[in-house]
């Protein structure tokens, strides 16, 4: 295969472990797709290379829904937009360790348990220790938690509590973020980063793309992630919800959706690249490239307010492209 030759170097530096450069990174944005599957190659050598053909799947319960004080404008939890999505305060244990139970049946080896809000604290903090510590002790699957911002002495308690990973998205990158949320600070998503790991907790952060943001941006994004070296990344594609901000933004494009994959997977050769939210919408068919394109995992079941597709067919497609559960 003849490809490229600006990105057979680049690759195989990717390949060797050393790293690329933000410049380098956009020099591969900036071919187009004229080059996409000269980089889609590279990507999936890089993947088999540091991840092998091991598929992660991971699962979500949204255990407490809407009502968000925070604005982020891609949110229809949010209290700041009118959406028709189902509010509720958080689950009851039972429910949440059934969804446990049933996420292990279905082959996921990471449970997150997710709550809308800046944070918990009090009572909803209690129980999200008692559930955290319920399904320690009635499953062997992996524990996470995203639960918003918290310090180390927070993350630590939940350690204890027996929670494994925490998911704490930036979303985007700096220089874009005030363009999604004025309710935070970038700052606090770092802490937030910072503090699980301090905890010695296993952290998952990545983003959503497709919100306007430019591949400056999302290569940004990509070297603030290597820098705090997080050890999954979860890429989500803007799936726009009416009544948000973003209701009416345009679906990111399949190519430029399987780009930004391959580019995070160039930047973060060895780390864990999980592909979420969005991603029925936006690539459609296209959905199997995602592990050309260099991710290692997938989330399976439904979103926090919006339908995924069937266990059964990610199972059928990791089958069908050779790779393992």
């Amino acid at each position: 295969m003849v490809l490229n030759k600006f990105v057979e170097e680049i690759g195989d530096k990717a390949l060797k472990g050393e790293p690329i450069q933000p410049e380098d990174a956009m020099k591969l944005a900036g071919l187009g797709d004229e080059y996409l599957f000269d980089i889609l190659f590279l990507a999936d050598k890089i993947r088999n290379r540091y991840r092998g053909k091991k598929v992660n799947l991971c699962s979500i319960v949204n255990a407490k829904s809407g009502k968000c004080p925070e604005d982020c404008s891609f949110c229809a939890q949010s209290a700041h937009f009118k959406t028709d999505i189902q509010e509720f305060p958080f689950l009851e244990e039972e429910k949440i360790l059934q969804r446990a139970n049933d996420s292990k049946k279905l082959g996921a080896h990471e449970f997150s348990i997710v709550t809308s809000g800046k944070g918990v604290k009090g009572d909803e903090f209690k129980r999200v220790t008692e559930a955290i510590a319920g399904i320690k002790a009635n499953n062997s699957i992996i524990r996470c938690a995203s639960l918003g911002t918290l310090d180390t002495d927070t993350a630590k308690s939940l350690k204890e509590a027996g929670l494994q990973n925490y998911h704490h998205n930036l979303e985007t990158s700096r220089s874009f973020f005030p363009n999604i949320c004025s309710t935070h600070s970038y700052d606090e998503n770092i802490e937030t980063i910072k503090a699980a790991k301090k905890a010695g907790l296993f952290v998952c952060s990545g983003g959503i793309f497709g919100m306007g943001e430019s591949w400056e941006q999302r290569i940004e994004m990509a070297f603030t992630l290597k820098e705090l070296d997080v050890d999954s990344v979860p890429i989500n594609f803007l799936n726009p919800i009416k009544g948000t901000e973003l209701g009416n933004m345009p679906l990111m494009k399949p190519f430029e959706a399987l780009m930004t994959i391959a580019l995070f997977r160039f930047v973060l050769p060895k780390k864990e690249i999980v592909v979420c939210g969005g991603r029925e919408v936006t690539l459609g068919d296209l959905q199997p490239f995602i592990f050309m394109a260099g991710a290692s995992g997938i989330l399976i079941g439904n979103y926090l307010t919006t339908k995924g597709r069937s266990p059964e067919q990610d199972l059928k497609m990791i089958e069908d492209l050779g790779l393992e559960i």
